[in-house]
């Protein structure tokens, strides 16, 4: 017999973790099927905006107690060197995807969560439920079903989405380094085809991501040649990576990384954090969006199971309604920022205009940040 369960949720990254987490605060049956093993690296920016910290905690999960780093300070730079700096705001953390993928799913086994390490290679929807087959071929049935696999997966094409089909231009690049730099600082460098992100974690190792045009790439033959050659015209990347020690025996990578519109909600499917819409890196907040995006989803099911949504209808137009609330300007105002990034004059026009009017990168980091997340009783 094919076990049931109220949930499934495909994927244990940060936005399935964090659904089942809130879930499990309800009593609501819910199974995370996850390929991999924890804890893992993966390739992210590792810097969490304040607004979900109150939210983790409310979770069980507390990232200052595993040493994460309060950072309240940015900077950024222009191919040239050129910079601009200031104090964020609301300010955020430095905690790598090991850490806090792990922390949360050590939580999720105390709240008695389940979790099955398993591919999906088919998800059918029939007769109001959800059928799901695994790469080993376990079947299970579920009333709902979120998406939160990640950027780009197998799913994606036996969905058929729509960005799928087109072909990115993107590939992203992570890696841990010892270095000394400042704990308290978030800094995004710009170079020839793409930008890099520095911050500490929770270990002081500091945590370089990078994305980078294929265009530009393809010019140097490894990853090592393209930081030496092309990353260093930056001379703030220069300098970084004359002292930096690093700490990975190789970088982690992806490619075919897509910004390209998605949709959350796919055939019935509810998606969250990257499966529903990617940011680009240089916002850097899109760990945040992830866990805020189940926040809502997690909401919406509740009220399902709870009787306050009557039908399933009800929940995909309150989800996607939020979600759209809550994102679409922060995605549109990131796809804006990279093409500003990536074009020299206007890039050099934006950094001269923040020197001017100091009040200008805190406007824009704002547009892509939300304000401390509201905590409701399971």
């Amino acid at each position: 017999m094919k076990k049931k369960f109220q949930v499934v949720i495909i994927g244990g990254g940060l936005g399935g973790l964090t659904t089942a987490l809130h879930l499990s605060k309800s009593n609501i049956e819910c199974l995370i099927i996850e390929k991999s093993a924890y804890p893992s690296h993966k390739v992210c920016g590792e810097y969490v905006s304040n607004e979900v910290l109150p939210y983790l905690q409310y979770l069980g999960v507390d990232p200052i107690l595993a040493n994460a780093k309060n950072i309240s300070k940015y900077l950024i730079s222009t191919k040239k060197g050129k910079t601009v700096h200031g104090k964020l705001d609301l300010g955020g953390f430095g905690i790598s995807r090991y850490c806090l993928d792990n922390l949360m799913f050590k939580q999720l086994q105390e709240a008695g969560g389940i979790l099955y390490q398993d591919q999906v290679v088919a998800v059918q929807f029939n007769n109001d439920e959800f059928q799901i087959k695994t790469a080993n071929r376990t079947e299970f049935v579920a009333q709902f079903v979120v998406g939160a696999f990640g950027k780009r997966s197998n799913l994606d094409k036996y969905l058929d989405r729509d960005f799928i089909q087109k072909k990115s231009h993107w590939l992203a690049i992570k890696a841990h380094y010892q270095a000394n730099f400042d704990d308290s600082l978030v800094a995004l460098h710009n170079f020839d085809g793409g930008y890099c992100g520095l911050s500490k974690v929770e270990n002081d190792m500091v945590n370089v991501c990078y994305l980078v045009t294929y265009n530009s790439f393809k010019k140097e033959k490894d990853v090592e040649a393209f930081q030496k050659n092309v990353m260093t015209t930056n001379p703030h990347l220069k300098k970084f990576f004359q002292d930096a020690i690093p700490d990975f025996d190789q970088p982690l990578s992806i490619s075919q990384v897509s910004f390209e519109k998605k949709e959350p909600i796919e055939k019935h499917l509810l998606m969250v954090g990257d499966t529903a819409g990617l940011i680009h890196p240089l916002c850097g907040n899109g760990m945040a969006m992830a866990i805020h995006a189940a926040k809502i989803c997690s909401e919406a099911l509740i009220q399902f199971f709870s009787g306050d949504l009557p039908s399933r209808n009800e929940v995909e137009k309150v989800y996607k309604n939020d979600w759209k609330l809550n994102f679409s300007k922060r995605l549109k105002t990131g796809r804006l920022l990279s093409k500003v990034f990536l074009n020299n004059r206007l890039s050099n026009i934006m950094m001269n205009s923040s020197q001017v009017f100091p009040e200008l990168v805190p406007q824009i980091i704002n547009k892509t940040h939300g304000d401390i997340l509201t905590l409701e009783s399971p």
